[in-house]
């Protein structure tokens, strides 16, 4: 495989993204050199991009509302899923915290991975933000 080489810096990290800029025109056959060196390359900078610039998961409120504005759901349509406005409201609102009946819903009906949705989250209590994952009590 030529010029292959860790990324360890940005000129490192300049380098493989011109190198691989140029099989987005000219996608490689799979199963060919080229291919393999494109892999590669998407790899490195993938790690080194995940290293350096680290993206945090959404909570699950955030992970939710992103699913459904860009799947075009509305509150509504949560509602029905989950069986009442004032739930659906309480939940993007986080005035409650999602049931693992509500949860394993959401994965079956609008296939939202579980793991999305069982994390550790902020509830708002009256005028405040509780720990992660407790209500305010």
């Amino acid at each position: 495989m030529e010029n292959i080489r860790p990324i360890r810096n940005e000129d490192d990290y300049n380098w493989a993204l011109a190198e691989i800029e140029r099989y987005f025109d000219d996608a490689p056959e799979p199963g060919t050199d080229d291919a393999d060196r494109f892999d590669i390359l998407a790899d490195l900078i993938e790690t080194y991009e995940n290293r350096h610039w680290p993206i945090e998961a959404l909570d699950p409120v955030e992970a939710l509302t992103c699913f459904m504005k860009d799947t075009g759901r509305s509150q509504a349509d949560l509602a029905r899923l989950l069986g009442s406005a004032s739930r659906a409201s309480e939940i993007l609102n986080r005035k409650r915290a999602l049931t693992v009946a509500m949860i394993h819903r959401l994965n079956s009906e609008w296939k939202i991975p579980g793991d999305v949705l069982i994390r550790p989250y902020a509830i708002a209590g009256p005028g405040h933000r509780t720990e992660k994952g407790r209500a305010a009590g």
